[in-house]
């Protein structure tokens, strides 16, 4: 009997094997699921190493079992480092009540799959890389009490299942991409403590439902786009603790029932669009400890009283429009406040002594406020303060000495208020100042030698003062200092040499003061410096070759000093991006190692006298975007090298000596904005490659040699402000497709060789104002009405060219014109009457065919040519009657000497007849006639002569009758 009650046992127990074996044959185990979800997963720190067969899956990383090791209860992934998608094998483990698969790397969607684990408590997903929607399965999870989901890339809307999880305890979502509303379903959740909304996109306004989740503890929906009011219902939440609203779109006020939480410890509405004033029935949220209503649109007084709010620590109240001063009892003597801000609102009067009951603050910011008046000798009873921030206020009179006994002090906000006198030497006194900042006041006198003290200052800053005296020549001891910003003061000296043992130094602000003198060499170990600002002083000499050691430096505007030398200890400097020279006696050439800083964006070395040519190197600074040379003694082309400035945006060469043809590569530089290569000497033509440049507002090629016709393709540059091509040897005509550059308010075209008319184009430039000038060409035709449509125009200079016609009736609406030159053309007829304000100079050199003020009157100049026609007649008159005059003087004159002709030579042969002794007689008797014409007897010389001889005289002599040879040796000529 025994033998056979054994064999039944066998049997039953090889049976039960064979079930076994069986269904681990057939995938029906907890061990085989788990090592399926294992073979789908990246594991490369090795957490499910010990996950094989042959093993009990209870001694599994992470897997707890029941209590009868058949199944697994709880799964705890967290932080492995794992890779891959939740897998649809979970769908199996239906025993499981935990998942924390949290802080991994796994993507994909949420498994639908997950909707069958009927036990699961808990399921915590979060901080993964998740995407997809939340599957509706979720809903059928009626035991789950947490739902941590949160920190995914999860999109759509929060789905109304969630409203079935009426076990739900935890809901989070907090920092993944959802939208739409928040479901009214939200409300079944009785059981719910924690809800986290925030940093989604979730819109819309919050559901009156919310009040239904009557034991919420936490209610986070801050950084979202929710709208609306703030529903009254949440005040029914008595249970709610923490409830932060931050930065959405909340309008409306605040609704009083919020009053009701009184269990309420933290209320944060920061950042939306709430207004009206501030409830006084806040007042009763007795244990709340910290109140932000800061970046809202408050108005009225400050109603919270700290002496009713005993638990407050934080009050933010900034950014609002709260105007009065603080209530008279703000504060109890033994109050737990220690943070009070209420910047930025519109508070006035006096700095309120009321604060300085509230000894527990340890920060107190009133900036950006209306406070005026001296500030309280009596400051150092807020004995805690770290942090005191009263800038940006109209606080007047001196820093009063007491502030010496703020111990704690940590950080000190003076800046942008009307405080006069010296900085007080108590300062010296505050050994845990980190932050000194009284930037634009009027403080004057020195900067005490005792603010050395204060080791632990990291940052100084005393910008747009009037301090003046020097720099304390023992600022070496501030060993901690990182930012010293002098600027803008009346500071005079040295840089003292001490300066150089601020070795933690990173930002040096020294410009605009008076400081004199040579750089210390104990600037090399300044090896943390990253900028420094020197411009507008009267430094000078050499740079120290020191400065190559400064190699974390970015940063250097030495402009507007008195350095000589060349600039080599700046070349090669690696970190390097902005180096401003301008404005000093550089000279040399310019280094070719500047090349070496490859994250160089901004050189300027204008103003300087730096010769040679630009180096080729210079090709490499791709980052290169600001470049001005200008006003040096350069030379050379421009090599082609220099092509690959790719991102230059302002290209400035002028008034160098640099020669040559502009390169077209220039064409090619799709972020240039603005090339200036005016006072050179280029020759050659425009490039057409120039209009390739869509970006470019400023082209100025002014005052070179240039030839050629201005291209068409500058029509292309329509972001064109200034287009200056002024004093080159340019020919043709003036391109219409300049019409294209709507944007053009500067035209400079003049004294170059242009011919044609002026395109009637270019009255579509409405933009066009500080300028049109075409002088000093050769252009004809009229002007073009359409002139008249540049309204916004103030000069308009058309003068020396071979204008004619008429001036366009449609110029008089030029109404912002205060400068006119139409002179020396050929213009005539009706000036505008609105130009009557411009000078004669204006209109001069057009043949006196312009009339109208302020030249004369149309009628006037009529009949001046009226009168001018009837002169003219005069004229010739007159002109006819002096030639005749004259005609008839000369012939009387003629035959006055041809008698006087005739009568001399009577007398000759007279006294030939008389013999050799007459004739001599007669010669003397010449020589006194002679003498007689001299001696002014002219007309008289007819009385030498008988009126015989007369008559011989005129019947021979008159008609000039010739004597025959033979006579002549006997008779004289008759």
């Amino acid at each position: 009997m025994g033998s056979v009650l054994f064999s039944y046992l066998l049997f039953f127990l090889t049976a039960v094997s064979v079930v076994l074996a069986v269904s681990s044959a057939d995938g029906s185990s907890d061990s085989y699921r788990l090592l399926r979800i294992k073979s789908e997963l990246v594991d490369p720190n090795g957490v499910l190493e010990n996950w094989s067969e042959g093993t009990n899956m209870c001694t599994w990383n992470g897997v707890a079992c029941s209590d009868d090791k058949s199944h697994i209860v709880r799964l705890n992934l967290t932080s492995s480092g794992l890779e891959g998608q939740i897998s649809q094998e979970f769908a199996h483990l239906t025993s499981l009540r935990v998942i924390d698969l949290s802080d991994n790397f796994l993507n994909g969607t949420i498994s639908p799959a997950l909707g069958e684990l009927h036990n699961l408590e808990e399921l915590l997903l979060f901080s993964n890389f998740l995407t997809g929607e939340i599957p509706s399965d979720i809903g059928r999870l009626r035991k789950l009490q947490v739902l941590r989901i949160g920190a995914n890339m999860l999109t759509g809307q929060l789905i109304p299942e969630i409203g079935k999880l009426s076990e739900l305890r935890v809901l989070a979502v907090a920092y993944c991409q959802f939208s739409g509303k928040i479901p009214n379903e939200i409300g079944n959740l009785k059981q719910l403590i924690n809800l986290d909304l925030q940093q989604n996109s979730l819109s819309g306004p919050i559901p009156d439902a919310i009040g239904g989740c009557k034991n919420l503890q936490n209610f986070a929906a801050s950084n979202n786009r929710i709208e609306g009011k703030i529903p009254a219902s949440i005040g029914q939440l008595k249970s709610l603790e923490i409830l932060n609203l931050a930065n959405n779109s909340f309008s409306g006020s605040i609704p009083v029932e919020l009053s009701h939480l009184s269990n309420l410890k933290y209320l944060n509405l920061f950042g939306n669009e709430l207004e009206g004033e501030i409830p006084f029935e806040l007042n009763k949220l007795v244990l709340v400890e910290t109140l932000d209503l800061s970046n809202n649109n408050f108005s009225g007084t400050i109603r919270l009283l700290n002496t009713q709010l005993k638990n407050l620590e934080t009050l933010s109240l900034s950014g609002n429009f709260l105007t009065g001063s603080i209530p008279s009892n703000f504060c109890l003597r033994d109050s737990s406040l220690s943070l009070l801000i209420l910047a930025d609102n519109k508070l006035s009067g006096n700095f309120p002594l009321e604060l300085l009951n509230c000894t527990s603050i340890r920060q107190l910011d009133l900036s950006g406020n209306s406070f005026g008046g001296m500030l309280p000798r009596g400051l150092d009873r807020l004995e805690s303060l770290t942090d005191l921030l009263l800038n940006n206020n109209s606080f007047t009179g001196t820093i009063p000495p007491e502030i010496g006994n703020l111990t704690n002090l940590e950080d000190l906000y003076l800046f942008h208020n009307m405080l006069s006198g010296g900085i007080p030497v108590e300062i010296g006194k505050l050994q845990r100042l980190r932050e000194l900042y009284l930037y634009e006041n009027q403080l004057s006198g020195s900067i005490p030698r005792e603010l050395t003290n204060c080791s632990s200052l990291t940052s100084v800053d005393f910008f747009g003062n009037q301090l003046s005296g020097s720099i304390p020549d023992n600022i070496g001891r501030l060993k901690n200092l990182v930012i010293l910003q002098l600027r803008q003061n009346e500071l005079s000296g040295p840089i003292p040499s001490s300066l150089g043992y601020c070795r933690k130094l990173q930002k040096l602000a020294l410009a605009d003061n008076k400081l004199s003198g040579s750089l210390p060499p104990t600037f090399r170990f300044l090896s943390e410096m990253d900028l420094i600002t020197l411009y507008n002083n009267s430094f000078e000499g050499p740079l120290p070759e020191s400065l190559s050691l400064l190699k974390n430096i970015s940063k250097i505007n030495f402009s507007h000093n008195k350095f000589s030398g060349n600039i080599f200890p700046l070349a090669g400097l690696d970190s390097l991006t902005a180096l401003d020279l301008t404005n000093n006696s550089f000279s040399g050439p310019i280094p070719s190692e500047l090349a070496l800083s490859k994250n160089l964006t901004r050189l300027r070395l204008a103003n300087n006298f730096f010769t040679g040519e630009l180096p080729s190197e210079f090709g490499q600074l791709e980052d290169l975007r600001f470049l001005d040379l200008s006003f040096n003694n350069l030379t050379g082309n421009l090599a082609p090298s220099l092509a690959g400035l790719k991102n230059l945006g302002h290209f400035l060469l002028s008034s160098n000596q640099f020669s040559g043809e502009i390169p077209t590569w220039l064409g090619g530089i799709e972020d240039l904005g603005e090339l200036d290569l005016s006072f050179n000497n280029f020759t050659g033509t425009v490039p057409t490659e120039l209009g390739n440049s869509p970006k470019l507002l400023k082209l100025s090629l002014s005052y070179n040699r240039l030839s050629g016709p201005i291209p068409p393709e500058l029509g292309n540059l329509t972001s064109l402000n200034v287009l200056n091509l002024r004093r080159n040897n340019l020919s043709g005509s003036i391109p219409s497709t300049l019409q294209k550059c709507q944007k053009l308010y500067e035209l400079r075209l003049s004294e170059n060789n242009l011919t044609g008319s002026i395109p009637y184009e270019l009255g579509s430039l409405s933009e066009l104002q500080v300028i049109l000038d075409l002088s000093k060409n050769h252009i004809s035709g009229e002007i073009p009405s359409s002139l008249g449509n540049l309204v916004k125009l103030e000069r308009l200079n058309l003068s020396f060219n071979q204008l004619q016609g008429k001036v366009p009736p449609s110029l008089g609406r030029l109404s912002s014109l205060h400068r006119l030159n139409l002179s020396y053309n050929h213009l005539q007829g009706q000036i505008p009457s609105t130009f009557s304000g411009f000078p004669l100079s204006s209109f001069m050199g057009n043949n006196h065919n312009l009339c109208g003020p302020p030249l004369l009157s149309c009628s006037e100049l009529k009949e001046h040519e009226r009168i001018w026609e009837l002169s003219k007649a005069s004229v010739v008159g007159i002109t006819v009657a002096i030639v005749l005059t004259a005609t008839v003087i000369c012939m009387v004159l003629l035959y006055i000497m041809l008698r006087i002709w005739c009568n001399w030579r009577k007398v000759t042969i007279s006294c030939s007849e008389n013999g050799g002794i007459e004739s001599k007689s007669r010669q003397g008797e010449n020589w006194v006639y002679g003498e007689e014409i001299k001696s002014g007897q002219y007309w008289n010389t007819t009385s030498l002569v008988s009126s015989k001889e007369k008559q011989i005289s005129k019947g021979t002599c008159m008609f000039n009758l010739s004597v025959s040879s033979s006579d002549s040796t006997e008779k004289p000529l008759v």
